[in-house]
């Protein structure tokens, strides 16, 4: 079988890695993004940057979207310049943006209505800039298991837990539950920060101990650095992790799942974002936990980039 061409749309702070990772497996990639410096940096890693969405899509056998939010995924699949306008019959289109349940589950119901065998996933990932970087994102993934089944190398080059979920829509699902867990346990390491730092303990010696016992988690790991040293350099900006808490919000509500922490979660994201933080990497809820402890005011430099 002839090595899938594959249609990139969305070349941001993920979406530029797992495209590189795709060349460096092997597959011919076109890409697509608004950025002029980002499709420049497709070119140089030996890709081929395109005009338009039209283009891009033109000839590809699987086309990929790596979007911001719900209205940039509807716009790029659904326009008169999109993609199930101008997918070849037979295309796979995979959603890797995180976009709410309701709507994966429309856009896989309009490639239906169109009537031109398009096929979706919805494929959101975790696991940051890093892993994008690195190759080491978890994937889940919701759609027809055969579709999956096609996709399945594709997801290897990006990801090193892959995991087909269920139908549409259930990808996102899950999704939605992982940033739910990941808000609170930042919000939980950065408690546990600031209670350390005020009672005098060493605090590398503290995360070090915490990081091999049962508190230990992945977010503690990769995000222990940015404690320590107050580098909020963003991996995953507290943006979209505030537009995250919305679709988690209204996703438990639609199904009638009471969310507590998860509330009180969205609503120190959403105050964090409303202090000047939002372009922060997500750990810096560690600036909210210091005010509330009166330790920090005011916004942290290029917090509103």
């Amino acid at each position: 079988m002839p090595t899938p061409r594959i249609a990139w749309i969305g070349l941001g702070l993920m979406g530029s890695p797992m495209a590189e990772n795709l060349l460096k497996a092997g597959y011919p990639v076109r890409g697509h993004t608004l950025e002029p410096e980002k499709l420049a940096r497709l070119a140089a890693a030996g890709g081929e940057p395109t005009a338009s969405v039209a283009e891009a899509v033109r000839g590809a056998d699987v086309v990929v979207t790596m979007l911001p939010a719900d209205p940039q995924v509807e716009a790029v699949a659904l326009g008169d310049d999109g993609v199930l306008a101008h997918a070849a019959p037979g295309t796979l289109l995979i959603d890797m943006s995180t976009v709410a349940p309701r709507t994966s589950i429309m856009l896989a119901e309009a490639a239906a209505a169109a009537g031109r065998g398009v096929r979706v996933l919805d494929a959101p990932v975790s696991g940051g800039e890093s892993g994008a970087v690195e190759g080491v994102l978890s994937i889940m993934v919701g759609g027809a298991r055969e579709d999956f089944d096609r996709a399945g190398p594709l997801f290897r080059a990006l990801g090193t837990t892959v995991v087909h979920c269920g139908p549409h829509g259930s990808g996102q699902t899950v999704k939605a539950a992982n940033q739910l867990v990941v808000a609170v346990n930042i919000q939980a390491c950065a408690e546990a920060v600031v209670f350390l730092e005020k009672a005098g303990v060493d605090l590398p010696a503290a995360l070090e101990v915490l990081r091999g016992g049962l508190a230990g988690s992945t977010v503690l790991e990769r995000k222990k650095h940015n404690f320590l040293t107050r580098d909020f350099t963003p991996g995953f900006r507290i943006d979209l992790h505030h537009k995250d808490m919305g679709i988690v919000t209204e996703a438990a509500r639609a199904v009638g799942a009471a969310i507590p922490l998860g509330g009180v979660a969205a609503g120190l994201v959403a105050a964090a974002r409303a202090q000047g933080d939002g372009g922060l990497d997500h750990s810096a809820l560690l600036r909210g936990v210091e005010r509330l402890s009166g330790m920090v005011t005011g916004t942290a430099p290029g917090a509103a980039a």
